[in-house]
């Protein structure tokens, strides 16, 4: 009896609550005063799993005859598999907190059963008197979702009342078979969503212990119009478009870490306790991070002279585009040197001309796969393991061999480690964010935009379509070099959106030996690169002998696939010139007789520049730079392109080769440390290689802020 008066109090004090609610609009001032603190701190970085279901909207299936089909008689309805299903996932968030308001973000990622594919036989109709039967054949389909959604809610007590919305990935149904029986065949590959994935709803949640609260939730989740189309390869064909929309009632537990994301005390090594770096400062080491970032980028490029514009040139009557980036960065200290991390990403809009057009791309925040609408995935997921190993202890007595402090930054839990380390990289993320670093020279959201000046234009590395991959990596780092080795996936067609799945069949090998060293008192470094690519990829010079005899050009690069091992290498600079003024060089090669793996249209590079920060003229917040660029191309690659063989990046559909000459220029004005904006310049000579277009100006502004 006292458990249900108990009970019965908290229901009548939480709907008191929501009465009070409904007045905040009009007096939220007033609402705060009546409303007194809550007894639970809600801040800080939350971790938890749910579990529910979810009923879709739409059930039913058409196959629309589209060309080469008379009318809307051969349309097809085959039976639909979709129905109610179970939902189970795991979600993560953040959340700030005044008074009993609360506010933050949470991504989340869970499996949705129930929404499959129509697969078996299935009766035609009259249209169809002598093939009465068709089947469909599915592969696996995507039958998750995700989102990246924002919070705002009030506390009352224990309890947590919230709306949510943001947008969602997944729902999208794999490649399929659609068969007659006569071998006339229709092949569909994974369906395309024409607008924006989101989640909307809200949610009642309760902290039951210190650091535990459990939750009910609902969303209304739309995962778009999907449009698949099954084509025979003779003009005719089918397409469905599926209205993925449901509803979902899902019940969660959720363990908060705190307000505070600094650990309690201080962090034990060995039996010692750190509590400062050397100069009586204390060390901050984290148990979590977390930290976010919105970029956006206008550019464009004014009218140029061209002697003509191919199917993916520039267009010489000039045009402008704008894209947007969102990301976050979660970190969770796992033990002691080992940490998780997450980071979501919101991508909408198109780097110029849809990224075709150069092969010294100039917008590095743009993907391969341009979108109107505002679409998220998780571009990285990883573990990262760090292995002290001593090191020189003359830096700071004190702290004996831990004489480094890594910083609070993106994809980084702070805390103090040992000079000399292996750090352990395993999970989805960028070949770059290991290999070919230089601090004057990475990050197009933050310094140079173009492809040409912020890695090695001939390092074919391995990635998806946006620039990231499955892997591995090792890096062993001694006093003065370090030495990293690793293994990551290809794609698993050249230059395609999907990962190769099955491990070691398609992956590329890379290798990095880094030197430090002081020239004049001035530090810097030099790094030497090898890779190789295993996997299916053509040799140019087939695709040409394929395509002359046979008489079908231009050259077809899919038709010449097959097993091939792919070279190449470089070498990077770094070198302060000043304080706060450096130098970078990278130089590079790759075996050009064969197709672009995942990177762009490049098989030899130069790139050079100089870099000055704002503390040089009184603005430690502003940056200038300014660098230039020379690319080429093999022999086999030019033939190629000239025979209007297209390109990754480029596709004028002829080629007067002449290597493409690049230079850029950009001053950040900076609004404190996290909030700049960008005035970007860049003169691009022989634009895809090509003698018979350009030179283009194109002009950019981007804005950036981040916590």
């Amino acid at each position: 009896m006292k458990a249900a008066r108990i009970l019965g109090e908290r229901l009548l004090a939480t709907m008191r609550f929501v009465v009070a609610g409904a007045f905040a609009v009009a007096s939220p001032a007033a609402v705060a005063a009546d409303v007194p603190p809550p007894v639970f701190n809600w801040a800080g970085l939350y971790l938890g799993a749910s579990f529910g279901a979810g009923a879709p909207l739409h059930g039913g299936e058409r196959l629309q005859a589209g060309g080469g089909f008379a009318s809307s008689a051969f349309d097809l309805y085959p039976g639909s598999n979709t129905r109610a299903g179970v939902t189970v996932g795991a979600q993560v968030g953040y959340n700030w907190q005044s008074g009993p308001w609360v506010w933050g973000f949470e991504t989340d990622f869970s499996l949705l059963d129930g929404r499959r594919a129509p697969n078996g036989a299935f009766a035609a109709g009259v249209a169809y008197p002598g093939m009465p039967i068709f089947a469909i054949t599915p592969q696996t389909s995507a039958n998750y979702f995700a989102s990246l959604r924002g919070r705002v809610g009030v506390a009352y007590d224990r309890a947590l009342i919230y709306v949510t919305g943001g947008v969602a990935a997944g729902g999208t149904r794999g490649p399929a078979t659609l068969s007659f029986g006569a071998g006339d065949d229709f092949v569909a590959d994974h369906s395309q969503a024409s607008r924006m994935k989101y989640a909307v709803g809200g949610g009642v949640e309760y902290a039951f212990a210190d650091n535990w609260s459990g939750r009910a939730e609902y969303l209304f989740l739309s995962q778009s119009l999907n449009t698949q189309t099954f084509d025979n390869g003779a003009g005719s064909f089918y397409f469905s478009r599926i209205r993925n929309e449901n509803h979902l009632l899902r019940f969660g537990l959720n363990y908060h870490f705190g307000a505070s994301e600094q650990i309690p005390g201080a962090l034990q090594y060995g039996g010692r306790r750190d509590v400062g770096d050397g100069d009586g400062a204390e060390v901050k080491a984290e148990r979590y991070s977390v930290h976010a970032q919105t970029t956006n980028v206008v550019q464009a490029l004014p009218r140029f002279p061209a002697k003509y514009d191919g199917p993916g040139s520039f267009p010489s009557h000039g045009v402008g585009n704008v894209l947007s980036q969102n990301n976050i960065f979660i970190g969770l200290r796992l033990w002691e040197g080992g940490a998780a991390y997450l980071n979501p990403e919101v991508d909408e809009g198109y780097g110029p001309n849809n990224a075709l057009g150069a092969a010294a791309y100039p917008n590095g925040i743009a993907q391969k796969i341009g979108r109107a609408a505002p679409y998220m995935r998780f571009q990285r997921y990883f573990l990262r393991q760090i292995i002290g190993l001593g090191g020189d202890d003359a830096h700071d007595p004190d702290e004996g061999s831990r004489s480094e402090v890594l910083e609070s930054v993106q994809n980084q839990v702070s805390g103090k480690v040992d000079r000399n380390r292996v750090v352990v990289t395993l999970g989805k993320f960028a070949v770059g964010d290991v290999f070919d670093d230089n601090v004057y020279a990475h990050d197009p959201t933050t310094g140079f935009l173009n492809f040409a000046f912020n890695s090695m234009g001939a390092f074919d590395y391995a990635a998806d379509a946006w620039g990231y991959t499955h892997g591995l990596a090792v890096e062993w780092k001694q006093n003065w070099w370090t030495l990293r080795g690793g293994v990551f996936q290809l794609s698993s067609v050249p230059n395609g959106p999907i990962i190769e799945q099955e491990l070691f069949r398609q992956y590329m090998g890379v290798t990095e030996f880094e030197a430090r060293y002081e020239i004049l008192g001035q530090p810097g470094a030099i790094k030497f690169l090898v890779f190789g690519d295993n996997g299916r990829f053509a040799r140019y010079d087939d695709a040409i002998n394929l395509a002359l005899s046979s008489g079908t050009l231009p050259p077809d690069l899919s038709a010449a696939r097959d097993r091939h091992f792919k070279t190449g290498g470089g070498v990077n600079i770094k070198q302060q010139i000043i304080e706060n003024v450096g130098f970078f060089l990278r130089a590079s090669m790759s075996d050009g007789r064969y197709e672009i793996v995942d990177y762009t249209d490049v098989d030899r590079q130069l790139s050079m520049g100089v870099v000055a920060d704002g503390a040089v003229w009184g603005r430690e917040d502003d940056e200038i730079g300014v660098a230039g660029a020379l690319s080429g191309l093999h022999g086999d690659h030019v033939r190629y392109l000239a025979l209007g063989g297209p390109g990754v990046f480029i596709n004028d559909g002829a080629l007067r080769y002449g290597g493409e000459k690049n230079i850029e220029a950009y001053y950040k004005l900076g609004f404190g440390r996290n909030l700049d904006a960008t005035f970007d310049y860049q003169l691009m000579v022989n634009p895809a290689h090509n003698l018979d277009r350009g030179p283009v100006n194109l002009f950019a502004l981007r804005l950036r802020a981040a916590f």
